[in-house]
C-alpha cells in the first residue's frame, strides 16, 4: 500500500465533484456495512457481493492486504487516513483509487469509518501524477537521488549514472564521501546532515564535483536539498535535485575573470607593475601558477621586433604569482633573463603565435622537460599537472608569453581554457602596450629634461653647492622643476629654482625655454626683481602668441599654456658685500640655515606667478655670513598633497641635522620625504656661502682729472705684484687705462677702480653715469674709439652692470695656473 502523502485532517487540498465519489462504511473490524451505487459503478461489485465482507478483499495484491492492518492502526492513531490504493475491479483489471478514511460519529459509541474513493483516471489526481512523476524522474536530465537517515543512497535516477558509466550499484547503499572522497564531498554531506537534522530545505546551492567520465574535469551542479517526510511529518531521509550547470558556470567564471582583469590590470602605466597585475588576477581564479615573460625591448619601452619571436629574442620575467610558497617559478625570479629550450612550450608559442596546452600526464608532451632536469624536479615537487602557454599580443605585435599552470585545481587545461587565456591576454596586452608606450615617452621626456638641467654645477670659491632632482612616479610624471647656478660679473653668483605647471613633455620643453631665458637675462646683470619682470613679459608674450594660432597636432597649445602660472625664485649673491638679493614669483621662500644650525624661512615679498601680469615684483636683501646655508626648493619637496606646515617642519628637521658636507645634507632632506613614490617632481639646491677675504679685493676712489689714469695704472700694477700676478700687469694696465679714461671722459663722479682676485682676475671701474659704452669701429682718421676693441681682445669677458648710483664696466682675465696658489699677505 502506498505511503501516505499527508496526515489527516487537511487532505490533499484538491477540489472534487462529490457525485463522482464512491462511499462505503466499515465497522471497527474493517467489514463493509454500507455500499453506494457510486461504489458499485466504480469497482463493479453489487452490494450483495460486498456487504459483510472485509474491505481488504478488494485489494489487488496480498502484500497490500497485509498492510491493511497498519493502515487501521494509523486510522485509529490519526483519526483518519489518506492515500492511494490499488483495487481489483470485478472484471479483473486493477484500479488506482484515491482513498480517504475518516471516523463517523456513532451515538452507540461503536467505531465506524467512512471510506471515500474516486478513480484517479476520471479525476486527475496524485495517483496518476505519481506514476508520471516516477517515469519523469527516472529519465529526467535533472539528477535526483533519495538518501536515508544514514545518508546512504536508496534511489537514484538515470542522470546520476552518467549514461551507465557510473552504474546504480556503485551508488546504492553508499554515502557520497565513500564514492567521491574530496573536500567538496565532505562539505556537501555536511549540508545533507544539516537538512536531515533541521528539516529545513537548502535551496540554490552550487558545488563543484569530480566528473566520473573525465577525471581531469570537474562538473558544476546546482542543487536543492530537501527533507523527505512521511504523512506524520517525520523526516525519513533527504532527497536532492541537481542540475548540471558546468557550461553556465564556466561562462560565468569566464566573464567574471575578464571583468576583474579589466578593473585590476592596467591601473598604472608601468610595464612591470601591469605584468604583475596580470599574474595576480589569474591566481587562483584561473591557474595556480602564472608567469609573465616579456621581450626585453618591451620592458625598455622600445618597439618589439616585427614578425615571430624566437630563441634569439631575450625574454625577461616581468611578473609572477603562485599559490605555492615555493613554486616552479622560483627557478627564475622577477627581472631574470630566461633561457629558452627549442622544444619548450614558450619557444613553440613564440614561433607560431599560438597557444600551447600540455598535460604532464602525457609522456610525449613533457619530453622537453628531459632537457631541463632541474625544472622537471621543481614541477613534480609542486604537483603541476598541466600547462597553458599563450602569447601576449597587442596591435598585431608579440610582446611576450604568459605561462599558466595548475596543481591544486584538478581540472586540466583544455582548448576552452586556451581561448579564455587568449582573450585575457589580448585585453591585458593593450594595457601592457600602453605602459610600454608610456615608458618610451617617459624616458624620452626624462632624457630631454636631464639634458635641459645643468649636468654639473660650476665650481667656485664663493659658494659650495649641491643639488637633487627627484622625478615623480605618477602618470606623465616628468615635470618642469628646474634649478641653476649662474656665474655673474664681479665674482657674484645667481641661484635660481623654478616650477612649471603640469607634467609631461610640454612641461619639460617649457622648463628648457624658461631656463634659457633666465640665463640670457642673468647675463644682462639685471637685478632679481627686474629679471622676473622681463621673464613675466616673456610668458605673457608666449601665451598671447599661442592664443592667436589654432592648435594643431604639430602645434599643441600645451607648451605655452604650461608656462602660465610658473613659479620662480631668483637670488644673486655678492661675496664682496656678503649680501644676497632675492625676488620670487609665487614660489616658496628659501630656507636659511645659520652658522649655529638655526633654520628660518625669510619673509620675502611673494609676487604673482609668471604670466599673470598682476602685481610688480619686489626684491629683498639678506646678509649671509660665511658658512650660512641657503636652501632653494620646489613645492614637490614638501608634498603637494600634504599639509604645507608638516612639509616645512620635516624640511627644517632635515636641514638642522648635523652633516659633514652638503651631499650629506641633500641625503638628509631626501630621506625625510614621505615613503612611497612621489606624485610630483621635486628640486633641491643647496648653497653654502664663502665671502671673499679683504686681501682678495682692492678698491680705490679716483678723481675726474685725466692725470689720474697713470696713477690708476700704477695702483693696479703694484696690487698685481702683491698677488704674484706679474704676468698680467701689461694687459691689466691696458684695461685699467682704457676703462678709467672712458669713465672720466664720458661718465661722472664718483669714479672707483676695483680689482678682485678669485679664480679669475676682475677689473671694475664704476662711475655715476648710466650711459652705456658701445663697441664701434673707429675710422682710420679717428684718434680714439679703439679702447673697447682692445679690452675685448685681451679680456676673457667684459660687460656693463647698472647700479642704483650709475654703472660698472668690468673685464675678466684668466689667472695663470702657477698663480693659483694661496694669496700672499701684503706687508
Amino acid at each position: 500500500m502506498t505511503v501516505p502523502k499527508e496526515p489527516m485532517p487537511g487532505g490533499s487540498g484538491r477540489m472534487f465533484n462529490v457525485a463522482q465519489m464512491a462511499l462505503a462504511v466499515l465497522d471497527g473490524q474493517g467489514v463493509v456495512t454500507s455500499w453506494t451505487v457510486a461504489a458499485e459503478g466504480l469497482v463493479g461489485y453489487r452490494d450483495d457481493e460486498i456487504l459483510n465482507r472485509p474491505a481488504a478483499a478488494l485489494l489487488d495484491r496480498p502484500e497490500e492486504r497485509a498492510a491493511a492492518a497498519s493502515v487501521a492502526e494509523q486510522c485509529r492513531a490519526q483519526d483518519g487516513w489518506d492515500g492511494v490504493v490499488p483495487v481489483r475491479h470485478r472484471d479483473g483489471r486493477t484500479l488506482t483509487l484515491r482513498v480517504r478514511v475518516f471516523p463517523l460519529v456513532d451515538p452507540a459509541g461503536s467505531g465506524r469509518w467512512a471510506v471515500l474513493a474516486w478513480n484517479e483516471r476520471q479525476t486527475p489526481g496524485p495517483g496518476l501524477d505519481q506514476k508520471m512523476l516516477e517515469a519523469l524522474l527516472a529519465h529526467s536530465p535533472i539528477a535526483v537521488a533519495v538518501l536515508d537517515t544514514d545518508l546512504r543512497h536508496v534511489w537514484v535516477n538515470d542522470m546520476l549514472t552518467y549514461g551507465g558509466e557510473w552504474p546504480r550499484e556503485r551508488r546504492l547503499g553508499r554515502r557520497l564521501t565513500e564514492m567521491i572522497p574530496s573536500e567538496e564531498s565532505k562539505r556537501t554531506e555536511a549540508q545533507y546532515r544539516r537538512v536531515l537534522e533541521t528539516g529545513v530545505a537548502l535551496l540554490n546551492r552550487e558545488s563543484l564535483m569530480p566528473n566520473p567520465t573525465d577525471p581531469t574535469r570537474r562538473r558544476a551542479w546546482w542543487e536543492n536539498i530537501l527533507p523527505l517526510q512521511d504523512s506524520a511529518g517525520r523526516v525519513l531521509g533527504v532527497w536532492f535535485m541537481a542540475l548540471d550547470v558546468t557550461e553556465q558556470w564556466r561562462a560565468r567564471e569566464r566573464l567574471a575573470l575578464l571583468a576583474e582583469a579589466s578593473e585590476r590590470v592596467g591601473s598604472t602605466l608601468d610595464v612591470e607593475r601591469t605584468a604583475q597585475e596580470l599574474a595576480d588576477v589569474a591566481v587562483p581564479r584561473f591557474a595556480d601558477v602564472v608567469a609573465v615573460d616579456l621581450l626585453e625591448p618591451v620592458l625598455r619601452g622600445e618597439e618589439p621586433p616585427p614578425g615571430p619571436a624566437g630563441s634569439s629574442d631575450a625574454l625577461r620575467r616581468a611578473g609572477q604569482q603562485s599559490v605555492h610558497r615555493r613554486g616552479p617559478e622560483t627557478i627564475g625570479e622577477v627581472g631574470d633573463l630566461l633561457r629558452l629550450l627549442p622544444t619548450a612550450p614558450k619557444e613553440r608559442c613564440l614561433g607560431d603565435g599560438l597557444a600551447v596546452v600540455e598535460s604532464l600526464a602525457d609522456p610525449s608532451a613533457s619530453a622537453w622537460l628531459a632537457e631541463d632536469p632541474a625544472r622537471a624536479a621543481e614541477l613534480r615537487a609542486s604537483g603541476i599537472h598541466s600547462f597553458l602557454v599563450a602569447p601576449v599580443r597587442a596591435r598585431g605585435v608579440c610582446l611576450g608569453v604568459a605561462t599558466f599552470a595548475r596543481s591544486e585545481c584538478p581540472d586540466a587545461f583544455d582548448r576552452g581554457d586556451a581561448s579564455l587565456a587568449e582573450e585575457l591576454l589580448a585585453q591585458a596586452g593593450v594595457s601592457l602596450d600602453n605602459a610600454r608606450r608610456f615608458t618610451r615617452e617617459h624616458r624620452a621626456a626624462l632624457v630631454l629634461q636631464h639634458s635641459l638641467l645643468p649636468h654639473s654645477l660650476p665650481d667656485g670659491t664663493v659658494l659650495e653647492v649641491a643639488s637633487r632632482y627627484l622625478p615623480a612616479h605618477a602618470p606623465h610624471a616628468v615635470g618642469g622643476d628646474w634649478f641653476d647656478v649662474i656665474p655673474l660679473s664681479g665674482a657674484r653668483v645667481a641661484l635660481v629654482v623654478g616650477d612649471v605647471v603640469g607634467h609631461g613633455m610640454h612641461a619639460a620643453v617649457t622648463m628648457g625655454r624658461l631656463r634659457t631665458a633666465v640665463r640670457t637675462l642673468a647675463d644682462l646683470d639685471l637685478p632679481p626683481d627686474e629679471l622676473l619682470a622681463h621673464l613675466d613679459d616673456l610668458v605673457i608674450s608666449l601665451v598671447e602668441q599661442e592664443e592667436g594660432h589654432e592648435a594643431t597636432a604639430d602645434r599643441p597649445p600645451d607648451i605655452a599654456a604650461s608656462a602660465l602660472g610658473t613659479t620662480c625664485l631668483y637670488a644673486a649673491y655678492d661675496p664682496v658685500t656678503r649680501r644676497c638679493t632675492l625676488a620670487r614669483a609665487g614660489h616658496p621662500p628659501p630656507a636659511l640655515v645659520g652658522t649655529d644650525g638655526t633654520v628660518t624661512f625669510p619673509d620675502l615679498p611673494a609676487g604673482p606667478p609668471l604670466g599673470l601680469g598682476f602685481l610688480p615684483f619686489e626684491a629683498a636683501e639678506l646678509e649671509l655670513p660665511d658658512g650660512a646655508l641657503l636652501a632653494l626648493y620646489t613645492d614637490g619637496l614638501l608634498g603637494v598633497h600634504a599639509d604645507v606646515d608638516v612639509g616645512l617642519t620635516r624640511l627644517t628637521e632635515a636641514l638642522s641635522r648635523p652633516a659633514a658636507h652638503l651631499e650629506a645634507v641633500c641625503e638628509n632632506v631626501v630621506g625625510s620625504l614621505p615613503t612611497g613614490p612621489p606624485s610630483d617632481d621635486a628640486a633641491l639646491l643647496l648653497a653654502r656661502t664663502h665671502g671673499l677675504d679683504a686681501d682678495q679685493v682692492a678698491t680705490w676712489p679716483l678723481t675726474s682729472d685725466p692725470a689720474i689714469v697713470a696713477e690708476a695704472r700704477d695702483l693696479a700694477s703694484r696690487q698685481l705684484t702683491d698677488w704674484d700676478l706679474e704676468e698680467l700687469q701689461l694687459t691689466t694696465e691696458l684695461i685699467v687705462s682704457e676703462l678709467v679714461t672712458n669713465a672720466i671722459r664720458h661718465g661722472s663722479e664718483p669714479v672707483h677702480l676695483r680689482l678682485i682676485r678669485q679664480n679669475v682676475l676682475i677689473c671694475e671701474v664704476s662711475d655715476g653715469s648710466s650711459t652705456s659704452p658701445r663697441l664701434r669701429h673707429a675710422r682710420t682718421t679717428d684718434e680714439g674709439g679703439r679702447g673697447l676693441f682692445l679690452i675685448a681682445q685681451f679680456a676673457r669677458r667684459w660687460g656693463t652692470r647698472y647700479t642704483t648710483t650709475g654703472k660698472i664696466i668690468w673685464a675678466e682675465q684668466g689667472i695663470p695656473v702657477l698663480a693659483t696658489s694661496p694669496v700672499p699677505q701684503r706687508a
